[in-house]
């Protein structure tokens, strides 16, 4: 089952997140020729049909863009290529194939197929790291997908609608109006700096409400937050957060969220309407199940020239491989965006270097540093060893990411995005009925099969 085409080379790419999206850009561009004359096909299988920019999911949850200006349509932007909608359930590289779940089978009865491939990019990336803490998977929230970055902001808009709606009840009120997030990473600081800003921004329509009834709260095992800007800027920013009134709570665990009811490791106990957990990632879960090398973290194990160790025709990169850090004798490469990107470079490369023979080259490259948005005209960057805060890193912070964002449509839009920003304010209206679409209408055919 060497190949679903013929005597074409078959090269399929699963995930289409920053590595697999990029990787099959940049096979695009180097094997036009190839493509055209039928000698490559290139798969894309992912759940999605879209790529999502995860650093602007906070400006995206904040209503500074519009959600759909943040991802990039696979079918747009990789026009040459084949895209299937599926879930990857397992990989089997001793016969070459793929067991895949299509889009929708669950509910349309559709039944597994299998995609065989002759050269293979495994990309899944990661998914939320959780731990076995009592209420966690009943009341917990995510930051990782565009889904979970929209239920946020509706889920904070419709707290306060709450608390607006029980002014009697101070024990309603108090737990809509408490905010907690546990991680101190870019996705959970992030996050919470930029919804902490739009609350604060959307009181101005809830005069029976106080800004100072809000309580936001960063829980954070390590003695740090924000790792990856440096010890001294880390500093700086928890202090720039306890300056806006949000409790940063650094060695600290969550013990329990049964009911709502938080328990930290500290001792303190109290209600809380949100709970967003942004404490790591780890690799997808998918890599288990195959026959590819893996490490005691449940890493693909990767060469410095991103192909799995000790196979033929697989590569792998980002985070859901053990990428070595050849900057850092010993280390492996951080799971972040600007790895992924670059790597999928260098991989797409590679590819083409097996393909036509010639020596595929390691990844190289040095971690330049990090920009984090802490909400609106505020942000902190640590880059080259210049290090940056407020207004300036703030704007360092969306020129490096719109440089990034695929297609000039959506830097366009999201520019755009900006641009209103500037002379309109932001929406404050909560549609968190778009999770149960049919609500009325099934109430509606109730009624009628009542009557």
């Amino acid at each position: 089952m060497a190949s679903e085409r013929g005597s074409a080379k078959h090269i399929v790419i699963v995930g289409g997140g920053y590595v697999g999206m990029y990787t099959a850009l940049r096979l695009q561009k180097r094997l036009r020729r190839e493509l055209r004359g039928g000698e490559v096909v290139i798969t894309v299988i992912d759940p999605q049909s879209y790529m999502t920019y995860q650093p602007f999911l906070p400006e995206a949850a904040a209503g500074n863009l519009e959600p759909r200006h943040v991802v990039a349509p696979l079918r747009q932007v990789l026009g040459r290529c084949r895209i299937l909608n599926g879930f990857v359930t397992r990989i089997d590289h001793a016969s070459r194939s793929l067991t895949v779940r299509p889009a929708g089978s669950q509910t349309a009865g559709v039944p597994e197929r299998m995609v065989g491939y002759d050269m293979l990019v495994v990309a899944l990336g990661s998914v939320s790291r959780t731990l076995p803490i009592p209420g966690l998977a009943d009341c917990g929230i995510g930051f990782k997908t565009i889904e979970e970055a929209i239920f946020l902001r509706n889920h904070v808009l419709h707290q306060l609608d709450i608390a607006a709606s029980n002014l009697d009840d101070e024990q309603v009120r108090r737990r809509a109006l408490t905010f907690v997030f546990v991680g101190a990473g870019f996705a959970g600081v992030e996050a919470m700096a930029e919804l902490e800003d739009m609350a604060r921004d959307a009181l101005k329509a809830y005069p029976t409400l106080d800004e100072r009834e809000m309580r936001w709260l960063m829980v954070e095992a390590t003695d740090r937050i924000l790792p990856e800007v440096g010890p001294e800027m880390g500093r700086w920013t928890a202090e720039a957060l306890r300056r806006r009134g949000i409790e940063v709570k650094l060695e600290t665990l969550l013990k329990s969220a049964e009911n709502r009811r938080i328990v930290l490791s500290d001792g303190e106990e109290f209600d809380a309407g949100t709970l967003v957990w942004t404490a790591g990632v780890k690799p997808h879960p998918v890599v288990k199940d195959s026959d590819l090398p893996l490490d005691e973290r449940g890493r693909v194990k990767a060469t410095a020239e991103l192909t799995v160790e000790g196979l033929d025709g697989v590569y792998t990169a980002g985070d859901n491989a053990a990428v070595p850090d050849l900057t850092d004798t010993g280390d492996f490469t951080a799971p972040n965006a600007q790895h992924a990107v670059r790597q999928a470079k260098r991989l797409g490369d590679n590819i083409v270097a097996d393909l036509r023979g010639k020596p595929r080259k390691p990844y190289v490259h040095g971690y330049v540093g990090s920009v984090a948005g802490l909400g609106l005209h505020k942000g902190v960057a640590n880059v080259y060893g210049v290090k940056l805060r407020g207004l300036p890193a703030w704007f360092m912070h969306r020129t490096y990411h719109l440089s990034r964002m695929p297609t000039i449509n959506r830097k366009f839009r999201i520019t755009m995005d900006w641009t209103l920003a500037m002379f309109f304010r932001r929406e404050i209206v909560s549609l968190g009925e778009l999770e149960w679409p049919r609500q009325e209408f099934e109430l509606a055919a109730g009624r009628q099969h009542d009557t």
